[in-house]
């Protein structure tokens, strides 16, 4: 859906801000970073076999969700990657390991070229920014929101970046879909009805996933 201009011109300002903000990031602070959340995601997230983790190729100094992949996959989980199909469309994601075959897409990044179709059951999600009620500001091509509406049940929607990028609210419109749980290197932040909630304790987050989930499998079971 069409933003209205003015919001539209006000969301690319604020992208161009926090892309300078998270690329001025010297290294040892962003890989500090990406060992906290990567700590984070491995402890507070009952991931596993048979669960698919929808994860994304690190571009911009993003959070590399990689790390965190491999440690899954260990324990039996299989990891995915997105590739857009065509301009407007929902996200299509396809099973990826390390050495899979790929070829170059969006960004001249690398998604998988032959690797199997999948349903995500939790998907990972680099915000641009975020803001304090859980939505998330992307580089404005809506893929996500759209993919997420044609999904049902509804994935665990985990977004993984820097507490640099939180804004006070990207000011949502009815089409954004707001994330479940973003990890910054400050912890996990639990989307609760009255805006983000910084949660220390691994093992209730764990219940709070457990309880989505099971909560959405059961209101899309026929």
């Amino acid at each position: 859906m069409p933003l209205p201009p003015e919001l539209g011109h006000w969301r690319s300002q604020q992208r161009a801000v926090l892309l300078h903000r998270r690329m001025a990031l010297d290294k040892a602070q962003r890989i500090a970073c990406n060992r906290r959340i990567t700590h984070w995601l491995l402890t507070a997230f009952p991931i596993a076999g048979p669960m698919v983790v929808a994860a994304y190729w690190p571009f911009k100094a993003e959070f590399d969700p990689r790390f965190a992949l491999r440690e899954w996959r260990a324990r039996g989980a299989l990891g995915a990657l997105p590739v857009v199909q065509r301009s407007a469309a929902p996200l299509q994601f396809r099973v990826w390991w390390p050495g899979a075959r790929t070829t170059a897409g969006v960004f001249g990044l690398p998604v998988p070229h032959d690797g199997a179709i999948v349903r995500p059951d939790v998907v990972l999600m680099p915000p641009v920014g975020f803001d304090r009620m859980g939505y998330r500001l992307g580089y404005g091509g809506g893929y996500y929101d759209r993919t997420l509406a044609a999904l049902s049940p509804q994935p665990l929607k985990i977004g993984v970046g820097y507490a640099l990028s939180r804004i006070d609210s990207i000011r949502p419109q009815p089409h954004d879909i707001p994330m479940d749980f973003v990890l910054t290197e400050d912890g996990v932040h639990v989307a609760m009805p009255s805006g983000l909630a910084l949660v220390t304790d691994a093992l209730a987050v764990r219940e709070r996933a457990v309880e989505l989930m099971q909560r959405r499998a059961r209101a899309s079971a026929p």
